[in-house]
């Protein structure tokens, strides 16, 4: 495939229809109102000269290199700049236009290095191909004068280069930085002459408040912002369009290669979750697919205490199905089973759960969803009817009012934080409810009109009194209830009650009465009112709870079923919708549906040809308690590092230990790996064809960008297991499996690669009556007929605070890393965020003798671990914080096993701990004293 670049019109598109007809050179163009010239010209076929207009930023007028003539008016305006008017005539091409612009051109050419042969931009360079386009052939102006060639180039971030010295000064970076990106790292310092692009005060990029999202480099149209990536490698001759693989943004990319070697990852500006935006992790941090610590050749071992043996790919599978049936013979079949990842594709994940069902004879299947998002599966389907969120991303530029509860999206979801932002910048309104004082209470240009700082744990008592105040004072949108939902009055009649109040719940909550209601009567009167949340919702005991409390004040507020409204998760991992999709839960058969449901285990019995069982099989947590009992032997780990990132893994590693055969597919070997007695090397997303579902239930082609460096793709290797334990399972590609979902999956029932080829991605439901998908959820009813009203009582969490253990630990994620940290900590991102550190209040930090740096032991009644502190006001008092991307801190050691009352989901954000000194400091010397002896760094 060759290298493709999407057409840039010049500015953005204007919404409505094609009413203004304009003539350019000659030609009849109809455009929308307020369409520039400059875009109507690139549309009827003429692209104008231009450097510093571009279609992702609004018009800026500053190159002069755009200007047009238009009869019956004066002057040679900007085409950028001008809005188009019915019956206008244009010229972009006259003796007068090429003279100024080649002027313009002498201008910009007489202080910028004359190096292109050697420059890494050398033809991916606007400034060079506008000087051919305007036929410069000469430069008038030598380098006698004032310039700024001298200028040094600023190599402090990891991944681009800011060489001032090819710096036009046409902005670019930093409007994208500004109307893009929502961060305003970047500005212009200086007038006339002495203007120049500085990030921050006169910072370097490393220092400066940039975070590498790298809308900046995208919009620069010289090499002023290069990748280093393309300075080493050279620049890219070929592309191919994929899906990111982190976040639940599921953002479309175009991996630009050079050769074999991928050189840099573009952004797509057609892809539907981002639109040309990216952020660091997608933008910059591909290199671990080629880290040397990958492992390329399975490996085998009789115990966990001897050395690994490479073996070929036949050996390493007739091991694990050799083994796993020997477990069966001798202990049952419900002995082993299996924990797919949301890492994995929809096309593996099928895979693994029909492996299970069909070869293993049980329905031991569950997917990291487990311990995340399960909750939002359980309570959307309750009250709503299905398992997912209501809108796409697109939505919340309709919002008036923005709810976001328990999630952090500057850090856990960024591109769809732009568009958040970007949203508040026009005028909606913020109410942030969060223990923790996250960027987006006041960010630039950004302030929330509340923060309602509840107490972890909480959740569902701040969720009551909001509806309590909707509903006690008249605010229901009585016309939307009483036509699409049903249940209300005995809801209505329960959160009326005194105890729901604000005012009754503020000594639970920690929450204001009158903040409370401020921001109750916000969301309740709000035109449309939008409701985004995270793990901070569903990692409680009353994960499931809170999803239908969230969900009761939606419908009674009549905010579902409609453009900027809605119930919305932002799912963490790429593909933790997908793999819930898919029927990776022991419960449930792709789509959400019962496998006790006997008409459509039959439809999967006849495709399969194996009896499938009516019963659910073993939870997560159920497997580790069997495993320790001795009654779950055997488990297939696909792309998940259970020892590190779920709760209480004391208790976790006893499970492992107990089995008597663990096989983990990974890229590395991680913490899981330590206990496994099988290793199958996994293939990294740049190998992957298959899809992807992200949180707004985008599916997404994942094309692969180089064959699998393994030898094997991924659910390849799942169906050879299955077959080599008597289920013959294969599948000649993977737009098979695809077929195969779509046929026994009536929300993918219109799925198809070749219709994803087509429209570049599709939402589920697709189907005759969604041919093309659903944007918006339960527009004309809800899909379970009518919107079901649950009362949510409110119930306090079993772990509690003690004079042992005073302060309550929650967690979470930071933009740099990415889940347990195994594919981001191998690249460039460890600059920014080297360790988990503990955040805790300067009143906790002062009582316990902390300082900012200290290292601290963090203890709950599970376990205790070494991390360093970072003192600092975001946590109110009594909460502290951190991360879970180190496997050395291994913030899971101190969790607990208490978790959601519906899914086991862990309460991985309440932790009743303690935090000391790891060991007595000499304070006059701020070092250690010699009866102080350091901690392990997991104990």
């Amino acid at each position: 495939m060759t290298l493709f670049k999407e057409p840039d019109l010049g500015t953005p598109a204007r919404p409505g229809a094609a009413t203004v007809t304009v003539e350019i050179d000659g030609q009849p163009v109809t455009v929308p109102e307020g369409t520039s010239v400059m875009r109507a010209a690139a549309l009827s076929g003429t692209d104008i000269p231009k450097l510093c207009a571009t279609d992702s930023l609004e018009a800026f007028g500053s190159c002069r290199l755009c200007l047009v003539e238009i009869d019956g008016r004066g002057g040679t305006p900007a085409s950028c700049t001008t809005p188009v008017a019915e019956g206008m005539k244009v010229r972009t091409q006259t003796p007068r236009l090429d003279k100024l612009r080649q002027g313009v051109m002498e201008l910009y050419i007489s202080d910028h290095p004359l190096d292109c042969l050697t420059c890494p931009a050398n033809g991916d360079c606007e400034l060079q191909d506008m000087a051919g386009v305007v036929g410069l052939r000469q430069v008038r102006y030598g380098y006698e004068g004032d310039n700024h060639l001298d200028l040094e180039t600023d190599h402090s971030n990891p991944y681009f280069d800011f060489d001032p010295s090819k710096c036009i000064a046409c902005s670019r970076c930093v409007r994208a930085c500004g109307e893009i990106q929502g961060t305003f790292a970047l500005t212009i310092e200086g007038r006339g002459f002495e203007s120049q692009v500085s990030a921050g005060a006169g910072e370097s990029f490393m220092d400066s408040e940039c975070v590498s999202c790298g809308a900046c480099v995208q919009a620069c149209p010289t090499s002023t912002l290069q990748e280093k990536s393309v300075v080493d490698l050279g620049m890219p001759t070929r592309s191919v369009t994929t899906t990111c693989a982190y976040c639940g943004v599921g953002c479309s990319f175009k991996a630009e290669l050079r050769g074999d070697e991928l050189v840099r990852m573009v952004p797509a500006k057609s892809g539907g979750a981002n639109e040309g935006h990216s952020c660091v992790k997608g933008r910059f941090a591909f290199g671990y697919a080629t880290h040397p610590d990958r492992i390329l050749k399975p490996m085998v071992r009789e115990r966990t205490t001897d050395p690994w043996r490479e073996v070929g790919w036949d050996e390493a599978i007739s091991t694990v199905a050799t083994r796993m049936r020997d477990i069966q013979q001798r202990h049952g079949a419900g002995a082993i089973g299996a924990i797919s990842s949301s890492r994995c594709t929809n096309e593996e994940v099928y895979v693994v759960q029909k492996m299970v069902r069909a070869a293993f004879g049980n329905n031991n299947v569950d997917t990291c969803a487990r311990v995340c998002h399960s909750p939002t599966g359980y309570g959307l389907k309750q009250t709503f009817g299905e398992s997912a969120g209501t809108q796409d991303f697109r939505s919340v530029a309709d919002a008036d009012v923005i709810v976001l509860i328990g999630a952090n999206p500057t850090d856990g979801h960024p591109v769809f934080a732009s568009r958040m932002k970007r949203r508040l910048r026009e005028g909606a309104q913020l109410v942030v409810i969060d223990p923790r004082r996250i960027d987006l209470v006041r960010t630039p240009h950004v302030e929330a009109a509340h923060h309602l700082q509840l107490t972890p744990g909480t959740n569902v008592a701040v969720v009551n009194a909001m509806a309590h105040v909707a509903v006690t004072e008249d605010l229901v949108d009585k016309s939307f209830v009483a036509t699409r939902c049903e249940g209300f009055e005995e809801w209505a009649d329960f959160v009326s009650r005194p105890e729901n109040s604000p005012e009754a719940t503020e000594s639970i909550t920690g929450v204001p009465a009158e903040q409370l209601r401020a921001a109750a009567r916000l969301y309740a009167q709000a035109p449309n009112g939008a409701i985004y949340y995270g793990l901070g919702v569903t990692e409680h005991s009353q994960g499931s709870t809170m999803v239908m409390g969230m969900a009761n004040l939606a419908m009674a507020c009549g905010n579902i079923g409609r453009e900027g409204v809605g119930v919305n998760p932002l799912r963490g991992q790429n593909n933790v919708q997908g793999s819930c999709d898919m029927g990776s839960f022991p419960h449930e058969f792709s789509g959400y549906r019962h496998v006790s449901d006997d008409a459509v285990r039959t439809v999967f019995e006849e495709l399969w040809g194996r009896t499938i069982l009516a019963e659910p099989g073993l939870r997560i947590p159920n497997m580790f308690d069997a495993a320790i009992d001795g009654d779950f032997r055997g488990l297939f780990v696909h792309g998940e590092d259970i020892a590190q990132s779920d709760p209480n893994l004391q208790h976790v590693t006893a499970a492992l230990e107990a089995m008597e055969l663990v096989v983990v597919q990974d890229l590395f070997l991680n913490e899981t790996a330590k206990f496994a007695h099988v290793f199958l090397p996994g293939a990294s997303f740049l190998e992957k064809d298959g899809t992807f579902t992200n949180a707004e239930r985008r599916v997404n082609r994942v094309r692969a960008v180089m064959p699998p460096k393994t030898g094997k793709h991924e659910w390849q290797i799942v169906c050879e297991i299955a077959t080599a334990m008597g289920y013959p399972m294969a599948y000649d590609d993977p737009s098979r499996i695809m077929e195969e979902i779509a046929r026994v999956t009536p929300t993918f029932q219109g799925v198809s690669y070749e219709l994803l080829d087509k429209l570049g991605s599709v939402q589920w439901p697709c189907n005759e009556e969604a041919p093309e998908g659903t944007p918006t959820m339960h527009v004309d009813e809800f899909v379970r007929g009518k919107g079901r009203f649950v009362v949510t009582a409110y119930v306090p969490t079993k772990e509690r605070t003690t004079a042992r253990f005073p302060l309550i630990l929650t967690t979470g994620r930071i933009l740099t890393q990415y889940n347990v940290g195994a594919q981001t900590r191998r690249t460039g991102n460890v600059a920014w965020h080297p360790e988990d550190v503990l955040e805790l209040h300067p009143h906790d930090a002062e009582v316990r003798g902390i300082r900012d740096g200290d290292p601290v032991t963090l203890t709950s009644r599970v376990g205790r671990t070494t991390l360093h502190a970072y003192v600092t006001d975001r946590m109110p008092p009594g909460v502290v914080y951190t991360t879970f991307h180190h496997p050395v801190t291994g913030a899971n050691v101190v969790t607990t096993e208490n978790s959601d009352w519906a899914t086991n989901c862990p309460e991985y954000k309440v932790t009743a701990v303690q935090v000391g000194l790891a060991h007595p400091l000499d304070r006059a010397t701020d070092t250690a004293s010699p009866q102080g002896d350091r901690l392990a760094a997991v104990d």
